[in-house]
Order: C-alpha cells, then structure tokens, then sequence
C-alpha cells in the first residue's frame, strides 16, 4: 500500500521532522541549490536500499553523500591537495567531489556501489545546510525523480513523480542553479566526470591546470553518467531552427521568437539553466509529439545544459535489454 507522503514546511519544525525521518530510516526529498535531493541515512543499507527502490534506479550507479561542511567530509572520504583546493573554493556549492572512501567511513556499501571512491558535496542551500546541521551525518541524495527522468526543481515536481513512494518533501521553492552538481574525481588526476552547475573553467583555475575529461566505462564511476538519463516521455530532437509538425519548441536567446517557451531570451546561460529541467516538464505535459530544442552554446553552464540534453535525448533502454 502507498503511504502518505508529508509536505513540510522549511522551518524549524519541518526540519526536525525531516530530520526524525530520515534518523529513522526513512526517505525524505530536500531541496537543494541544483535540483530536489531524495535523502536517506547514507549510513542505514536499508534506509539507501529504498532509495533504489522508489527511484527504481539500477543498483549499479553510485549516489552522492550530502553533508554540511568539509569537516564532516573529511570523516567519509580521503582529501588530497586538490580536492581541499576544489573545496576550499567552491564549498558549500554546486559541486561534487569523487574522492577515496575511508575504509571506516560506516557508509552502506549501496551508496559507493561497489567502488573504492565516493561522492560529496556540501550544498549551498540554505534548507539543505539547516536539515544536514541538525542531521549531523551523511545524507545519500539522488536526484528525487523516477530514474532517467526530468530532474526535479520544485517540491510539486516530487510530488507529482514520487508520491506515495517516500516519507516526506521539504518545500523549499524553486531551486536556484536548476542543473545538478559539476562532478570532479580527485583519486587520481583531477577529472571532469560529469558537468554541471558550477562551471568546469572556474575549476580549472582554482587548480591552475586543466581538467582531465572521464574516459567511456561500462559502468559509471559517478552519478548522471548513464547514456540515457532527465529524459521526458516526449523524444528529443536537438540544435533545432523550428518546430516540424506535431513538436513543441524549446527556444533559446532572442531570435526564437516562435518558440512555445524559451529557455533564455535575453540568451543568458545561467537563466536557462534554471528553467531548463521546468521546461522540458511544461513541454513534455503539452501533449506534442516531439520536442524540438534551439543550439545552446557550448560554453560555461552551457556544457551541462547540452550534457544534459544529448542525454535526454539519447536512445532510451528497452525493458529486458
């Protein structure tokens, strides 16, 4: 039977109980400066195991472990020159640090899947630091969506995805960035492994040295890897100068003027990024066939803006394959 999904308000009470939740074993959607986080105790196997479960997320694709600041990171995973120049810089942000798991960090072996590394951020949402300050460990926080679909940046986002499935959702409001979190492997070479929302030339100059890019694996080494992933019901059709019949338009930057919505019309990156994942929800419950997206340049937040269209676009997985 489905259970009751609570919606919280962001206040001292409604994060004491989210906090009671989640110390309970419970699965609790947060909002976060990115997208809607869906947290459990990253410590409780059960408690990540239902993660998977409400997701319905391949067990074989790692999680990233929330905590409120880089002392409490410093308990879960190893910190070489590098990251803590990552973290000094850009913590509390949108950025995510893969880095060596302590082998006495107590983290549910779901959350790393398998890997000798994990991922943490601390986020710079003011609702996430309360919640995680008052929690005091490890929160696992996926996206709060079904696996492979349009992330979330709205508590009704979650709702209308996960209700029934999970114990609560924090309203907090919009999310401010609307893309996930720029991912950089720090255990060996500093590695771009997913972009994001803090751009990947501003890291490349808190390091004084370009980036290495993730090599293709058959398994991903970090969240948002998967070929297919944020993906509508509606197909894809990208770098688009209109609209063919049947489609809607996702326009970008002033000379879309025919499109249904646009991303930016002042053509600013950071704007689109923020209403990107709202959009393609607007577009996909339009009812059109298609939908058609204008060229978004390939620079600064755009790299995670495209990242995260080709991907939506890709071919998606067929059942039993």
């Amino acid at each position: 039977m489905d259970k009751t999904t609570e919606r919280l308000k962001p206040d001292s009470a409604g994060i004491a109980r989210a906090v009671d939740l989640l110390r309970a074993g419970g699965l609790v959607a947060f909002p976060t400066e990115t997208v809607y986080g869906l947290g459990a105790d990253a410590r409780q196997g059960r408690a990540v195991a239902a993660i998977f479960a409400a997701k319905g997320r391949p067990r074989f694709n790692p999680l990233i472990a929330h905590v409120a600041d880089l002392e409490t990171a410093r308990r879960y995973g190893r910190f070489g020159a590098d990251a803590l120049a990552l973290a000094d810089a850009f913590w509390p942000g949108p950025l995510t640090l893969v880095v060596p798991l302590r082998p006495d960090a107590g983290i549910s072996d779901l959350v790393a899947a398998g890997l000798s590394t994990i991922g943490l951020r601390v986020p710079r949402g003011r609702v996430a630091q309360k919640m995680l300050r008052a929690f005091d460990g490890p929160v696992a926080g996926p996206s709060a969506n079904p696996s492979g679909r349009i992330s979330p940046t709205r508590a009704d986002h979650v709702f209308d995805d996960l209700s029934g499935r999970i114990d609560a959702v924090i309203d907090g409001g919009a999310a401010e960035v609307g893309v996930e979190s720029t991912i950089i492997g720090c255990f060996d070479h500093p590695r771009l492994l997913r972009p994001g929302g803090l751009p990947a030339e501003a890291a490349e100059a808190a390091l004084g040295r370009p980036l290495a890019h993730a090599a293709p694996a058959g398994s991903p080494n970090a969240p948002g890897q998967l070929a297919s992933h944020y993906a509508p019901r509606a197909p894809l059709r990208l770098d688009a100068s209109g609209a063919l019949s049947g489609e809607v338009l996702l326009g970008f930057g002033a000379g879309a003027q025919d499109a249904a919505l646009n991303l930016s019309p002042a053509g600013d990156l950071t704007e689109a990024a923020a209403n990107l994942f709202e959009y393609l929800r607007r577009a996909d419950a339009s009812g059109a066939t298609g939908i058609a997206v204008s060229p978004i340049p390939e620079t600064g937040i755009g790299r995670a803006i495209n990242d995260r269209l080709r991907r939506a676009a890709a071919p998606r997985p067929q059942p039993g394959r």
